[in-house]
């Protein structure tokens, strides 16, 4: 697989991501033994997780695969930290908090380090510069390798950046982590743009619309799919209307004149943005990741990326980015 630079570093990764969200919780170990051994097999390096996902149990789940299933060593290891589930705060990204949780994530992933360690989402109660500062504490501890954030918007993003190249001994954000994908597009208005500008890696998150860029919901939804399911419907459904339906018709016609698969188009579409370094896969088995692997020998020729460009273009209105030419 193809490696990519991520951000303006030095680390190189793989330009399709493991995603573990499911993992200890409807994803077992021989499921998630079995899609990180085809992950790595196919030239895979980036796993992505958090401390979070199935209340720690997926960065368990992943630290009991290493080493004796996969060498610790050619994996690029991705967690996150700062969401916590309490009904009276959604996040906490004080230094202690997030000091703490790395220290409860690398125990669990049973690892000296990590790769990327990202801030969760922002925190409006937390100073941003305490913030961020347990990025650089965790980088000069060298519990961690390279820093990013997750969920921050435009705003949010240029200015903690901003701040990590404002000052030598600071680490410069290497990621961002956002939801990206033919049915969601929003990052390109302000976040996209100052991850470019500022030497931001983007990783996109849900790049195949929550499962729906698929085409398995164009005739309702499969029992046995997210969508179908009592826990995970709410999270399917916005990607679900007369918009996304157009959207995914264009992708089914643009994947029978190439004889792919839609979920084949919609991954090359997002896969070779400008900016994007690497999307998140997150697959149920072995067989539904080694499929959407098979991207790799995909380049989309350039009219069908300009047919989807068209049919999937988000709204743009002042003073959003290149309001000039609206």
């Amino acid at each position: 697989m193809e490696q990519r630079h991520l951000g303006r570093t030095g680390l190189r990764v793989s330009r399709l991501g493991l995603g573990t969200l499911t993992w200890g919780r409807t994803t077992g170990e021989r499921d998630a033994a079995d899609q990180l051994k085809a992950f790595w097999d196919a030239g895979g390096t980036l796993v992505d997780t958090a401390d979070v996902y199935a209340d720690g149990g997926a960065e368990y789940l992943l630290g009991q695969l290493l080493e004796g299933l996969v060498p610790r060593s050619d994996l690029v290891i991705a967690t996150k930290a700062g969401s916590v589930p309490d009904p009276y705060r959604r996040f906490d990204t004080s230094r202690g908090h997030l000091l703490s949780a790395l220290d409860a994530s690398l125990q669990r992933l049973g690892t000296d380090y990590v790769d990327v360690w990202q801030v969760h989402a922002f925190d409006p109660g937390t100073p941003l510069d305490e913030t961020l500062q347990a990025l650089d504490i965790a980088v000069s501890s060298g519990r961690a390798r390279y820093v990013g954030v997750s969920n921050f918007c435009g705003w949010q993003l240029a200015k903690a950046a901003t701040w990590q190249l404002a000052a030598s001994g600071r680490t410069p954000l290497a990621s961002t982590q956002m939801e990206y994908s033919l049915l969601q597009r929003g990052v390109e208005r302000e976040v996209l743009p100052a991850a470019t500008d500022l030497g931001v890696g983007l990783l996109p998150s849900s790049p195949l619309g929550r499962g729906v860029l698929t085409g398995k919901y164009r005739h309702g939804a499969p029992p046995d799919s997210r969508g179908g399911s009592e826990d995970m419907s709410a999270f399917v459904a916005p990607y679900l209307d007369e918009t996304a339906r157009l959207i995914v018709d264009a992708l089914a016609i643009a994947a029978d004149g190439l004889a792919v698969a839609p979920l084949h188009v919609a991954l090359a579409w997002v896969r070779d943005r400008p900016g994007v370094v690497a999307p998140i896969l997150g697959a149920r088995n072995a067989a539904q990741l080694t499929q959407a692997l098979s991207v790799e020998a995909l380049t989309l020729p350039e009219e069908i990326n300009l047919a989807l460009d068209d049919v999937s273009a988000p709204l743009h209105r002042y003073p959003d980015h290149d309001w000039s030419t609206l």
